[in-house]
């Protein structure tokens, strides 16, 4: 029954994967999506991948605004590649861009192409992951990642006294490190508790599935996993499912995805720290009009997270996000 629960949520999110690696294609190929030409301002919106449900349901709530205020929406898909990234921030700019809302795909390489958007009088509004060089940023808005990362790995030492534990990183995001760092702070004065291996996923389940299998196959002793976030949690899931570990090895997670709330639910996972894409989403919302009414916004907002176990999961909506 768990084999049967975990292929069918793996199975979703792939062909979720598939039908946004078309719309990646459209989206490639066509000026702006969805929204009505003709506005007053048009607003620039790259996220570091479409392929994630959560920046969806982040760029729907900004797409409503926007529509309400007549105004015109250009939406680029990177797909976690940061030279298409910045080559499509710059068409954006090219365009005549008022607003960029940005998720970096590497928070470190674009600097250039934001003091070029920062030169043309553009605001730029950060959502979900930093980016280095916050003088260029008008506004970020992120949930609280270390704290996503610090109250698992709270809730991890109430479970484990001891463990060899295993880290599934994205290093080339600010959000990705402050998680990991979060939960090994957490768990740093537990002397029992080991890493034993740290592995970049790029967030992907289709990266972290066969990394897992590589680990299982590599012999390296290990009974906990830690994923910076809930696509990686999932491809682990079916990893160990696949190699009949699932009931040895504890998995956590941090997003609170349908996903991976229905694998804690079943048992199949231990915890995650839920984020709220809709918040995250409405906040960009506000603070894009505001700039461009000529208000003064706050430099940063964080987005508390909360704690999902199987406990309190059904609070939560396991068949929505928050």
């Amino acid at each position: 029954m768990k084999n049967n629960k975990v292929w069918m949520i793996v199975f979703s999110i792939v062909l979720w994967i598939v039908v946004f690696g078309c719309l990646s294609v459209i989206l490639k190929k066509n000026q702006f999506v969805g929204q009505a030409s003709g506005g007053k301002h048009l607003i620039g919106a790259s996220y570091m991948t479409m392929n994630n449900e959560f920046y969806e349901i982040v760029s729907e709530e900004i797409s409503q605004r926007i529509e309400a205020e007549g105004d015109t929406l250009i939406l680029r898909d990177p797909a976690l590649d940061v030279d298409r990234q910045i080559t499509q921030i710059q068409e954006m700019i090219d365009m005549g861009i008022d607003v960029l809302v940005l998720t970096p795909v590497d928070w470190e390489s674009l600097t250039d192409i934001l003091t070029t958007a920062k030169e043309k009088g553009i605001y730029i509004v950060v959502v979900d992951s930093n980016v280095k060089d916050e003088d260029m940023v008008d506004c970020t808005i992120t949930s609280d990642n270390y704290d996503a990362g610090k109250i698992i790995g709270e809730y991890f030492i109430r479970q484990q006294k001891e463990a060899k534990l295993v880290l599934f990183e994205h290093t080339k995001t600010k959000s990705g490190q402050d998680r990991i760092q979060g939960f090994l702070d957490a768990i740093a004065d537990c002397d029992n508790i080991e890493v034993v291996e740290r592995i970049e996923c790029a967030g992907q389940l289709e990266i972290a599935m066969p990394k897992m299998k590589e680990l299982i196959e590599s012999g390296v002793g290990f009974d906990q996993v830690f994923c910076l976030n809930d696509l990686a949690s999932v491809g682990v899931v079916a990893a160990l499912d696949e190699k009949g570990l699932l009931d040895q090895v504890g998995v956590y997670g941090v997003d609170a995805s349908p996903d991976a709330k229905a694998l804690i639910k079943e048992g199949m996972m231990r915890a995650t720290a839920a984020q709220f894409p809709s918040k995250i989403g409405k906040a960009a919302a506000e603070k894009i009009y505001m700039l461009l009414d000529g208000e003064t916004v706050e430099k940063n907002i964080y987005i508390p997270v909360e704690l999902v176990t199987q406990d309190n999961v059904d609070d939560y909506g396991v068949e929505r996000w928050q």
